[in-house]
This record gives structure tokens, C-alpha cells and sequence, in this order.
């Protein structure tokens, strides 16, 4: 199963993004997270959506945060997000006839409620601005352009 990078992805773009006062075009963005500027797009409609970033379009416009990292939580952007799978682990049958399945079936589904609890308060604890290195990394290290 391929692993869903959103949530990195768009951390990742956004500490960049808190680095800098100037808006970044799509292109740039996209070129930094592997993508391409529509598929980049997509993605960061959700967080626009949600306030957390605006974008402009036209000459001098691209994309900014709407708000300091310290207002934004892990939590914040993994709903922006549409709340992306957080795991892959899936029962063999949804609707077994086996006693012995439904058994696993409900042991994994309460396991998974309690770990998806856990890893979303922890997501709500955590802002953005704690992510940040100490000294600024500039997008040019990904090929993305300014700073």
C-alpha cells in the first residue's frame, strides 16, 4: 500500500513558507514538495479553505500564511486535510460469518479507535512554530526557489 505523504508534505511547505514574508507562486511550492503546481494546488484548498494560508493571483501573487505558526496545530492542518488515513490496517472481512473474525475484527476496531484518539490529541497539542529549526533552511535546497 502506498503511504499517504499529504500531512508531511504540507508541513514541510508550510515551515518553509513561516521562513518567509513573500508570497511563493505554486510552481515553486510544488517543485519543492516533488509535485506539480494543479496537484499542489488541490492539496493546499483545504487549508486556504480553513484560513491558514491565502493565495494571490497574477504578478507579486503565490501563496502566504494567513496566520503565525503558532496558531496552527498539527490537528488543524490534518483536518484541512480531510483527515487522511492514518492507518492501513483493515479487517479480512467487514461482515464475517466466523465467530473467530468477528472477535479480531472487534479487537482491531477498538484498538484503532483508542490509537486514533491518542495520535489526534497529540496532534492538537502541537503547533506549527515547535517544528521550526533553529536556523532557517532555505527552499533553494529543494530546487524551489527563493531564499
Amino acid at each position: 500500500m502506498n503511504k499517504d505523504t499529504r500531512l508531511s508534505d504540507v508541513l514541510h511547505v508550510l515551515l518553509h513558507m513561516g521562513q518567509l514574508h513573500e508570497p511563493l507562486t505554486s510552481d515553486v511550492l510544488a517543485r519543492s514538495m516533488g509535485t506539480n503546481p494543479a496537484v499542489f494546488r488541490r492539496m493546499m484548498a483545504g487549508l486556504r479553505d480553513a484560513g491558514y494560508v491565502t493565495s494571490g493571483k497574477g504578478h507579486g501573487g503565490g501563496w502566504q500564511l494567513a496566520r503565525p505558526l503558532s496558531e496552527i496545530t498539527l490537528l488543524s492542518v490534518y483536518e484541512a486535510l480531510g483527515r487522511p488515513t492514518l492507518f492501513a490496517i483493515g479487517n479480512r472481512s467487514d461482515t464475517p460469518a466466523c465467530l473467530v473474525q468477528k472477535n479480531v475484527n472487534a479487537a482491531l476496531a477498538d484498538t484503532m479507535v483508542q490509537a486514533e484518539a491518542l495520535f489526534l490529541a497529540r496532534f492538537g497539542e502541537v503547533t506549527l512554530d515547535t517544528l521550526m529549526p533553529d536556523a532557517p533552511v532555505p527552499l533553494t535546497v529543494h530546487g524551489g526557489g527563493p531564499g
